[in-house]
């Protein structure tokens, strides 16, 4: 069960962007009301957003909502009431909601509503258009358990309207069935100014909190400006425990039990920790490591048994016993903690495996025995296979005790870590690498600090289709929560009982409830919604454990209680059909570390053109011919586009139709004018006309009103490509000029993230400046290739950190492989296989025509007529590599991006750039050059992939290294 105290976390978001013209400014788009109302009763929380907009402009507009809910919270309900009518969500089966999806995205609809994960929260976002003078009103709903952690029950809101609001409400009731003990409300909506707005009331086991701001204080208040509130309100709360066995309730056939003793005494502990050294624990994360373990290591008693276990290719345990935790021992161990350094591989199958034989080989009656294990990447020495790993550590754990997985940064392979964890009674927990990593670790120690309990069973007389009633701890502070069905309905009293070890011997907790008395109370009706919930979570924490048949159950019956009581969970999606357009749009439930999908604005007047980056030019098409590319045309630049090229059709199929026509689509970006090339605007008879001509002196006022349009970014949707149509390809059609106008867009130095693109430099012999391009993150790509001489190199950009490869491979002839990462090298030739760690001594191996010469952060590599060196970079606790070509063949004809070596440009006027017949609008930028160990900053011209490469990214990637 998962003890981690999460809260109920909202965050009210509304956008505006425009339909058809440019926003203005002022209150056109009005927020006149945004409530929060959150009704926690007995820990389980219900939460209602409703925000209420006004199109207060006589044309229509595109109204955004977008909320931040937590992790552990279910959507279970999402409605949109316009001009009285009411569209709901439905919930249902994720394949299901997925076909639909599919099929609005292949309509060239947005990308709906899309959730991502954060720390502690996931986003749900859509929007609507809505019509002149006219108002919507969105409505969404989620539940949640609010877990015990540290002693303590958390809420907390986070208010973000965007503007200032009216009518501004949060409200919050919470009524348990033991009184309150204790109450605070804190967070930055509780300072200052706005701290006149929060009232509270508390009376015996009632809370009321309110939070009512005048415009005037939400403009006032510490973080918060012209565009409204922004910050935390936030709630905690305990309850009164006198009853050591407990608290039962009952309502409509279902019972839940909340079990936290408090007046026991405390076990003491076994704990071994297992801290990862590797190279790619560098810098910051490393440091932070060092912090948590100093802090944590303060924290243990003179009872309390500890070991200590480091490790990368190798494995060291520094003490061959458990010791105690003694003054002495435990400021060796700092001094020990203080020299760890980061270096060479990942070993984890060992690393654990030597834990679990320290804490086997002493056992002490009457203590409790943890396993904490800490890393940031995958096992890539000793046994790598993460099956037999799992495998392993489960037979030599045998249940005896948990494994806590903590899972540093987004390298590391979360799943991995999970299975193995709840696999052995245990959790994965993870590490995010912010500033706040060391006290995110302590923390976690913390709620495992002080185990009350062991071995603790919960039984119930006359129940059944209970959620879990086995528990390895129970700790001080946490809370264990069983729920079930009464299935004897004779029963007049309902009985618990608690079976646990103690310190010192063996406990029992008895308790009993009146069915009579306490059926159907109005305060228990969300117990059947809570046992829904935790049955729910429960069954898909244990379908990762299981195989075969009991993988199927878990997972069916976890997916018929979703549909059932229509929770978002992993196994379901959410539904909406937007009014007037017809458009779908999904919510799906992410996983842990899953990346968010961008939302997607569509282009108004036409359909979409490939932007900036990725997309080729405009080609010319007839059915049967090969696609080339239209002639004379310039780019613009945009966001990066995985699309297909904007297609003309022709009844012709022998030949591809010549485009002549100068017709110029531009989209306008504040105040410049990108010209995006020649694209022909004809249709077929009978259908609707193509958008109206401008007239003369239009296209100056429009790129007037542009300006004023609002920053943000854009995104092409993945939908098909425009198609111009036409009966007759020899027609000609006369020049028209059509402007785009699209939402959100930004100016030109905006369009890539350092965490979603890697920024690539091409140098030009002739021109002071080189071009530099972006190629997306986690992208595997064709680097160099030489057909005559058997060698090609590819490699893999990391997902995160947006600078450079996590790992690179070289072929070269039939048997030679060199493979390298952030933690080590690895050479084979067939029959010899050699492996080398960063940071070691200098090395020099040399065999046939292949030398490899190693020194600090360097691999300098020579595989016959090719030489490159390979740098390992450490810059803000990111690790990566970066390959540096130093030598190539002459006279032969290389692939990859890296063999475009000295690409020729020619500058034009007003920041346009030109190679052979293309011509593209260019934005000066800089880029870091990696290819060098100082990794200096240089200025470059930004272009689009497919203009320095001639070709499309599809051309320069490949399935695996």
């Amino acid at each position: 069960m998962d003890r981690t105290s999460v809260g109920i976390t909202l965050f009210g978001l509304l956008l505006v962007g425009a339909a058809a013209a440019p926003i203005k400014t002022g209150r056109d788009i009005d927020i006149y009301s945004f409530h929060i109302n959150s009704t926690v009763t007995s820990r389980y929380a219900v939460t209602v957003i409703t925000s209420r907009v006004a199109n207060r402009l006589n044309e229509s507009k595109e109204v955004h909502f977008q909320v931040k809910i937590p992790k552990n919270a279910f959507i279970s309900k999402f409605r949109m009431t316009m001009e009285g009518k009411t569209y709901d969500g439905v919930v249902k089966k994720k394949e299901e909601a997925q076909r639909q999806y599919s099929q609005a995205v292949s309509r060239g609809e947005s990308a709906g509503m899309v959730s991502s994960v954060g720390r502690t929260l996931e986003e749900f976002k859509t929007s609507v258009t809505v019509a002149a003078f006219s108002k919507v009103t969105f409505e969404l709903t989620y539940e949640e358990l609010l877990i015990r952690r540290l002693g303590k029950y958390q809420l907390l809101i986070n208010a973000q309207p965007m503007q200032p609001v009216a009518d501004f409400k949060v409200d919050v009731y919470i009524k348990e069935g033991p009184d309150i003990s204790l109450l605070e409300v804190k967070g930055g909506l509780n300072t200052n100014e706005l701290a006149k707005a929060v009232t509270t009331t508390r009376s015996g086991n009632k809370v009321w909190v309110t939070f009512y701001p005048t415009r005037e204080q939400q403009t006032k208040c510490e973080g918060c400006a012209e565009s409204g509130l922004n910050g935390d309100l936030i709630v905690t709360y305990d309850v009164e425990r006198l009853n050591p066995s407990g608290e039962l309730q009952i309502a409509n056939g279902y019972f839940v039990h909340y079990f936290s003793p408090t007046n026991v005494q405390r076990i003491p502990k076994n704990v071994v920790f297992i801290i990862d050294r590797s190279g790619s624990m560098y810098g910051r994360k490393m440091h932070q490591t060092r912090l948590a373990m100093l802090k944590i290591l303060g924290d243990l008693t003179s009872d309390d048994s500890f070991g200590l276990i480091t490790f990368d290719s190798q494995v060291d345990v520094w003490k061959p016993e458990l010791l105690q935790g003694t003054e002495k021992n435990l400021e060796q161990a700092k001094n020990f903690v203080k020299q760890i350094q980061d270096r060479g591989a990942t070993d984890i199958n060992e690393a654990v495996l030597k834990g679990v034989e320290m804490i086997k080989r002493h056992p002490r009656e009457g203590s409790a025995s943890i396993l904490i294990l800490l890393t940031d990447g995958d096992p890539t020495a000793g046994e790598t296979n993460i099956m037999r790993i799992q495998a392993n550590v489960k037979e030599a754990i045998g249940g005896k005790f948990p494994l806590y997985c903590l899972g540093f940064g987004f390298d590391v392979n979360f799943d991995f870590l999970e299975k193995m964890a709840l696999e052995n009674n245990g959790l994965a927990r993870r590490i995010y690498e912010d500033s706040d990593a060391d006290l995110q670790l302590q923390g976690f120690y913390e709620e495992v600090a002080t185990p009350l309990l062991t071995n603790v069973q919960l039984s119930y007389t006359g129940a059944g289709n209970l959620t879990q009633t086995s528990f390895n701890h129970y700790y001080n502070g946490s809370e264990i929560v069983v729920c079930g069905q009464i299935t004897d309905n004779s029963l007049e009293t309902f009985q618990a009982e608690v079976i646990a070890i103690s310190k010192s011997n063996e406990v029992k907790y008895e308790d009993s409830v009146s069915v009579k008395d306490l059926a159907g109370l109005p305060e228990h009706e969300n117990i059947q919604r809570l046992w829904a919930y935790l049955t729910v979570k429960q069954r898909l924490e244990k379908e990762v454990t299981l195989k075969g048949e009991e993988k199927e159950a878990a997972k069916k019956e976890a997916l018929d209680l979703s549909l059932k009581y229509k929770f978002v969970t992993p196994l379901t999606s959410m539904v909406v059909t937007k009014p007037h357009e017809e458009d779908t749009q999904v919510a799906h439930k992410p996983k842990e570390g899953e990346q968010s999908h961008r939302p997607y604005h569509r282009v108004q007047a036409l359909p979409q053109l490939p932007p900036y980056g990725i997309g080729p030019p405009p080609y010319a098409y007839s059915p049967g011919a090969a696609l080339m590319p239209a002639s004379g045309s310039r780019q613009g630049i945009g966001p990066s586009y995985h699309g297909p090229p904007p297609i003309v059709h022709s009844q012709d199929s022998y030949a591809p139709p010549i485009v002549q026509s100068p017709v110029s689509s531009r989209i306008i970006v504040s105040s410049r004018i990108i010209d995006l090339g020649a694209q022909p605007i004809v249709q077929s008879p009978g259908q609707a006309s193509a958008p109206e001509a401008r007239m003369e002196g239009q296209e100056e006022q429009e790129a007037e009103d542009a300006s004023r349009m609002i920053d943000g970014s854009f995104f092409i949707g993945h939908g098909p490509p425009p198609i111009v149509h036409s009966s007759d390809m020899d027609f000609e059609p006369a020049p028209t000029f059509v402007t785009f106008q699209m939402t959100n867009l930004p100016t030109l130095t905006g369009f890539t993230s350092s965490g979603d693109y890697v920024r690539f430099l091409v140098t030009s012999s002739h021109q002071p400046k080189p071009l530099c391009y972006d190629v997306p993150v986690a992208t595997k790509l064709r680097l160099l290739s030489d057909p005559s001489s058997e060698f090609s190199m590819n490699g893999e950009l990391k997902l995160y950190g947006g600078k450079g490869f996590k790992e690179i491979a070289i072929h070269y002839k039939t048997d030679h492989l060199l493979t390298l990462n952030t933690s080590e090298i690895r050479y084979s030739d067939g029959q010899n296989h050699v492996k080398f760690v960063w940071g070691q001594q200098p090395t020099k191996y040399e065999r046939d025509s292949v030398s490899l010469i190693l020194k600090n952060d360097e691999v300098d590599v020579t595989m016959g007529t090719v030489r490159v060196v390979f740098l390992l970079h450490k810059e803000g606790g990111d690790v990566f590599l970066w390959p540096a070509v130093h030598q190539l063949p002459k006279g032969v004809s290389l692939q990859g991006i890296l063999g475009k070596t000295d690409v020729q440009y020619e500058e034009l006027p007003q920041s346009w750039i030109r190679i052979k017949v293309q011509e593209v609008l260019a934005d000066m930028s800089t880029a870091t050059d990696y290819g060098r160990a100082s990794a200096p900053s240089v200025d470059c011209w930004l272009v689009p992939l497919w203009f320095v490469l001639q070709g499309d990214l599809s051309d320069f990637t490949v399935s695996q290294l």
